[in-house]
């Protein structure tokens, strides 16, 4: 005889809930620092969902413009879709108005996607790094909605607990004592990126492989690679 599985007495015995996730934690870690005349923005390049890793050359940097980047890292899907986005924006911006957006503007707009998708949001951490009208670099951070502020640097992503208290005390000279605020250079700026992503490697499973580093200054954006662990 068949046995026929009731619903009401398979609810009453506790019953059996699928759940589905239209979200994935695709982990990485994304920085940025804002200097006088350039500004910094970085992602490691391991792409990984709990402990399988997909991919070992993923950055999470985005090239926009000339003078702007963005670091994204999160659910990857996300990221894509919200860069397709921003890039269709962009080419319909530069067509109407025969010119380049600047850093400033694309933050705004960025905002404006963020928050129009606020009911169901982009699964991302954002930062945008650039060089505005002044020619002085900046740094944008935002929030999964679009609330964003200028900043001098910024961590996000699966790391980013580690990552700013230690620009925190390096960059902003927080928590020490007759310390002299020099300015921060360029080369050392670069130098102290490579530091906090070996850091970070040892200590979070989602970050590592490498890093790629986006130098961005009146000239153009630089990119230059640097290896991490790969276990």
């Amino acid at each position: 005889m068949m046995n026929v599985c009731n619903p009401i007495q398979e609810y009453a015995a506790g019953g059996k809930q699928n759940r589905f996730s239209p979200y994935a934690m695709n982990g990485g870690t994304v920085l940025a620092i804002a200097g006088e005349d350039f500004a910094v923005v970085a992602s490691d390049t391991r792409l990984s969902e709990g402990f399988s890793i997909h991919s070992r050359d993923q950055p999470k940097t985005y090239k926009l413009t000339d003078s702007t980047v963005l670091g994204c890292a999160g659910f990857h899907g996300d990221c894509l879709t919200l860069n397709k986005v921003l890039s269709s924006r962009l080419k319909s911006y530069e067509y109407t108005h025969h010119a380049k957006m600047s850093c400033s503007a694309v933050a705004a707009m960025l905002s404006t996607i963020l928050y129009y998708r606020r009911f169901f949001p982009y699964y991302v951490y954002n930062i945008l790094a650039g060089i505005d009208e002044e020619g002085k670099g900046c740094v944008y951070s935002f929030d999964p909605i679009g609330s964003y502020e200028r900043e001098t640097y910024r961590a996000g992503g699966s790391a980013s607990s580690m990552l700013q208290p230690l620009l925190d005390n390096q960059i902003g000279f927080k928590n020490q004592e007759g310390v002299e605020h020099v300015p921060l250079s360029e080369e050392k700026a670069i130098a102290l990126v490579k530091d906090v992503f070996i850091s970070a490697a040892e200590r979070d499973i989602y970050t590592g492989d490498g890093i790629v580093i986006n130098v961005i200054t009146k000239d153009g954006v630089k990119e230059e690679r640097f290896p991490l662990r790969r276990d």
